[in-house]
């Protein structure tokens, strides 16, 4: 089963047709009431892929660099929510979940970076992907470079306010921080923003 993506503008298209990675294996039944489960559970989680594949894989394609990646990323969060979809006490909170398991993950990843980076001979080549050259080009280039210099914490907020466009309370429930903490990342960030600009111009 694939779905198909929505447009988006101002930004390099992420996908054609999307594979929906839970379409196959996942119904099987062990009575009515796990049939019940999964029917729901496909149905729901299609959905939010439908609307919020494409908007996740570019937040998550400016966290990482490299769209295969960010890509997979993505896919591993929706395929956890259909696993967690019966445990949800609030469906209404499945997208909060979703970008709450896309920075998890793409953390996780930039974890397993830098440890190859210690370790060079270990790591395979990993050159940056034409779609991010296209971002880069899309979001500009100096700016672009300026998020990638800041820390971690006030890259992921700043990319959350103003390409995810959350509000302080959805980014705070994303990054599992307080609210203030978020105005702290984000204030840190933009003035190390600012001056990486005015050096860069």
């Amino acid at each position: 089963m694939t779905v198909a993506c929505p447009a988006s503008i101002g930004a390099p298209a992420v996908c054609g047709t999307a594979p929906v990675p839970w379409s196959e294996g996942w119904a099987v039944s062990t009575g009515t009431g796990a049939t019940s489960f999964s029917s729901e559970a496909d149905q729901m989680v299609t959905e939010l892929f439908t609307v919020h594949y494409a908007g996740l894989v570019r937040l998550a394609t400016l966290l990482l660099r490299d769209q295969s990646i960010a890509e997979e990323a993505v896919q591993d969060a929706f395929v956890a929510l259909h696993r967690r979809w019966r445990k949800l006490r609030d469906p209404s909170a499945a997208v909060a979940y979703l970008r709450t398991s896309v920075i998890h993950n793409t953390r996780s990843i930039q974890r397993r970076r830098a440890v190859a980076a210690r370790h060079p001979e270990d790591a395979p080549f990993e050159a940056p992907s034409a779609e991010y050259g296209a971002l880069r080009s899309a979001a500009g280039e100096a700016v672009i470079e300026a998020l990638r210099q800041l820390p971690a914490r006030q890259r992921e907020t700043l990319m959350l306010r103003y390409y995810a466009d959350l509000s302080e309370a959805e980014i705070a429930e994303a990054m599992k921080i307080s609210r203030g903490a978020v105005k702290s990342h984000a204030s840190r960030g933009m003035a190390a923003l600012r001056s990486y600009l005015e050096q860069w111009a």
